[in-house]
């Protein structure tokens, strides 16, 4: 498994990268597990799997190797990463292999191809030059839900006995926080009021200029909006629509929040809204139900799953 992305991502492709490597390594068996990934800054995991052989290249960087094969599709992966009966790569796009060599693809969703004006510019060009290419040649695509596995069929023209709409699961996050310990997270947090909640990077796909909007319009809820996640791209009008809403005092931005802390905030949220425009799965939502938040989500995209 290529693993690139846990190293540079917390959540999203990320965080699907470290679970299904944690959980793969346990149900291994017989099966020999190998993660690979480039390591030229020596960055390294912060904790190996059990079950899982780690293999990493650290006299080059992958950003190098990535360019090397967007130009000449040279030199195979498995130069860097040795030999396996099958390869899989966890984030959209298959690097060059060796002839013969099996691989499986997971594409979360295609939203690039059906909304390309919500995502970040180098990315696009990125996923849309090698997208096509990808689907063509990997021997099986996983996807995250049956909504994504009917968009990859139609953009990608690839026939649907290929693609595997496999859903994900949810993080264990252990026992419900205390009540002492709720109290200190919020106060900390400045959250002393009752809370709408949204977690996501901010970026055009959320929607989130609407759901201040929704905000606005409920004069009776007397509480607060927190918006948890980082900043992304294109957050101009995000910002804008916050920075200008006549409820602005009371919409709280929230960065950097570890596991303990977003647990906290889902388990103390007066309700969990998602108004997002497209979802390939969305995670949000589930982990809001694992904590008890009541959730009001959009009607669209893989959500209703």
């Amino acid at each position: 498994m290529d693993i690139q992305a846990a190293l540079g991502q917390r959540a999203g492709v990320g965080r699907y990268v470290r679970e299904l490597l944690a959980h793969l390594g346990a149900e291994a068996g017989a099966d020999e597990i190998s993660a690979f990934y480039f390591d030229f800054k020596r960055t390294g995991l912060d904790a190996v799997p059990p079950g899982v052989a780690m293999r990493s290249c650290r006299w080059m960087p992958g950003r190098l190797a990535q360019a090397a094969w967007k130009r000449i599709g040279f030199p195979p992966y498995e130069w860097f990463a040795g030999g396996a009966d099958l390869y899989h790569f966890p984030n959209f796009i298959r690097p060059p292999l060796g002839k013969g060599r099996k691989s499986v693809v997971t594409i979360h969703d295609v939203s690039f191809l059906r909304m390309p004006e919500t995502t970040e510019a180098k990315n696009l060009a990125w996923l849309s030059a090698e997208i096509h290419q990808t689907a063509r040649k990997a021997d099986a695509i996983l996807t995250d839900s049956r909504f994504s596995a009917r968009e990859i069929c139609e953009l990608l023209d690839v026939p649907p006995e290929k693609v595997f709409p496999v859903w994900l699961g949810l993080p264990k996050f252990g026992p419900p926080p205390p009540a002492e310990a709720v109290a200190q997270t919020r106060k900390a947090l400045g959250l002393a009021k009752p809370y709408l909640l949204m977690v996501g990077t901010i970026e055009p796909r959320k929607n989130i200029p609407f759901l201040v909007e929704i905000y606005e319009a409920l004069k009776d809820f007397d509480g607060d909006l927190v918006l948890a996640g980082g900043l992304g791209w294109k957050t101009g009008p995000t910002l804008r629509a916050i920075s200008e809403s006549p409820r602005k005092g009371g919409i709280k931005l929230l960065r950097h929040l570890d596991d303990a802390q977003l647990s906290v905030l889902y388990a103390g949220a007066a309700a969990f809204v998602f108004p997002t425009r497209y979802e390939g799965f969305g995670f949000p939502p589930l982990e809001a139900m694992g904590r008890g938040a009541p959730v009001v989500a959009a009607r669209n995209s893989s959500l209703p799953e």
